[in-house]
């Protein structure tokens, strides 16, 4: 009898957990949806008295936030290609291509994490601005193209595959091109989406980056705008919300569709290895 109550007992918990963490996900949308000035009273309340879509028609029509929101997907979208092309090669050689230096390489590149990630932005702005990338696609491109993390994530779950069946191919007269497309990325389906997943999120996400590599605002990105919108907007709370739902429900959406797949990445990809 105890063990059922106990059981209730976690779900309850996890319950109010979850409503506690959606809570404030769901007064975002609501608020989007409210007149002016009414998220700004007290009590502020749960629900629109009258919807509207009046801050969305504003964001797209007087602001033109989606030009900001295309930035932000192509960039996206072109960040997780190249990170996953250099990231899923580079990974794969060090957990099954034998070569000279190979551990050395490989733990001199896991030192490099402890080094953050805002120490190395001075430097690579400044090499940007010499080679005149600065306020261009591809700077805003050139810290995804590969990353210390995404390389050790892959790493570990092809130390997964047996070598019996590279071999096989191999003896088949398979090269090492065709094996890596035909035989390997097969088998990396979950660490892919999950690399796949985790580069999106950051890259649509970032804006410490975009805010220092692009200073036009043609080429800006969807929260460096946001960000600029809500220094002119900073009473219009309803406004700044259907901007937050512009920003979140894309990327919230991805990660529940592959969810099953990110979670089966990174759990097989961190006990084994």
């Amino acid at each position: 009898m105890r063990r059922p109550l106990s059981y209730l007992g976690v779900n309850i918990f996890l319950a109010l957990a979850a409503l506690a963490t959606l809570f404030p996900l769901a007064w975002m949308v609501s608020a989007s949806f409210m007149t002016a000035g009414e998220a700004s009273t007290y009590p502020p309340p749960m629900l629109p008295h009258a919807a509207t879509l009046a801050n969305y028609r504003l964001l797209f029509a007087e602001h033109g936030i989606v030009r900001q929101a295309g930035n932000s997907l192509f960039i996206s979208l072109l960040a997780t290609g190249l990170s996953l092309s250099f990231n899923l090669s580079a990974g794969y050689a060090f957990a099954k291509l034998r070569f000279k230096g190979r551990e050395r390489v490989f733990r001199l590149l896991l030192g490099a994490l402890v080094v953050p990630a805002q120490v190395t932005m001075m430097p690579l702005f400044l090499m940007l601005k010499e080679m005149r990338l600065v306020n261009t696609y591809v700077g805003a491109l050139v810290p995804w193209l590969a990353s210390v993390f995404g390389i050790y994530l892959v790493r570990q779950y092809a130390l997964t595959i047996p070598d019996e069946i590279l071999e096989a191919a191999r003896m088949d007269g398979a090269g090492e091109l065709r094996i890596f497309v035909l035989v390997v990325l097969p088998l990396l389906k979950p660490i892919v989406v999950t690399l796949a997943v985790l580069t999106f999120l950051g890259s649509w996400n970032d804006f410490m980056w975009p805010l220092i590599v692009l200073t036009d605002h043609h080429v800006q990105t969807l929260p460096v705008a946001l960000a600029a919108l809500s220094r002119e907007h900073v009473q219009d709370v309803e406004l700044m919300m259907a901007g937050a739902v512009i920003t979140v429900l894309p990327v919230l959406l991805l990660f529940l569709l592959l969810q099953r797949y990110y979670m089966q990445g990174l759990l097989v990809g961190s006990v084994k290895g």
